[in-house]
């Protein structure tokens, strides 16, 4: 009942509430945004949803707009060269990640679950196929991002994914220790700026290139 009704039902109050509360300090964030750098306030970008189904993210923007497109910051050669003044502050404390309230309200993701791929990471997805991952909504946080965020490889970061999914059906109760448990361990994760990673090694830097290439 947890995973198939209350979830959701928790996710919509939890967003309206947050986009109550949050009106004015988002604006305040915009208008940095808008002062700091040319460029929209949002970035939207292509998702895996649901049942992998597409979406589009919306975030903070933190980064030029001639940054490269479809690449995972981490994996960029020199990030901060790209990264915004105000950004730099939004993606430490992970502010940039609030307009996501308004993925989460409309149905396009959950307060927690696994993060929302890129449409181009088809190993991170693949891997998700093998523990029934992708057939939940994504998540603003997740039992990976408690667990090492950023720093976490793709088998391990999918693996945890799937043990998220399977423990959402070990019932009721289950379901929401799991994801109060999520959600209080982010609180800590963020005000340590755990597992974030801005820079890349050769070999990932080599499979970003790859990536953006392939948009272009």
């Amino acid at each position: 009942m947890y995973k198939s009704f209350l979830k959701r039902v928790s996710d919509i109050f939890m967003s309206f509430l947050a986009i109550v509360i949050l009106a004015l300090p988002m604006a305040i964030i915009a208008l940095l945004i808008k002062i700091d750098s040319k460029g929209p306030v949002f970035f939207k970008q292509k998702r895996i949803g649901k049942n992998k189904k597409t979406f589009y993210i919306l975030k903070f923007r933190t980064m030029r707009t001639d940054a490269p497109k479809d690449a995972p910051t981490h994996t960029l050669q020199d990030p901060k060269k790209w990264i915004t003044k105000i950004g730099g502050f939004l993606r430490k404390t992970s502010i940039d990640e609030l307009p996501q309230i308004f993925n989460i309200f409309v149905g396009h993701m959950s307060v927690v679950g696994p993060r929302p791929a890129l449409w181009n990471q088809d190993d991170l997805i693949a891997e998700r196929d093998k523990y029934g991952a992708n057939e939940l909504r994504p998540g603003l946080t997740g039992w990976a991002q408690i667990n090492g965020r950023d720093e976490l490889p793709i088998p391990i970061k999918a693996r945890l994914d799937g043990e998220y999914a399977e423990r959402l059906n070990g019932g009721f109760f289950k379901g929401i220790f799991l994801d109060v448990r999520c959600i209080f361990g982010t609180v800590f994760s963020v005000l340590r700026s755990d597992g974030v990673v801005e820079g890349a090694s050769a070999e990932a830097v080599a499979t970003a290139e790859e990536k953006t290439e392939e948009v272009v």
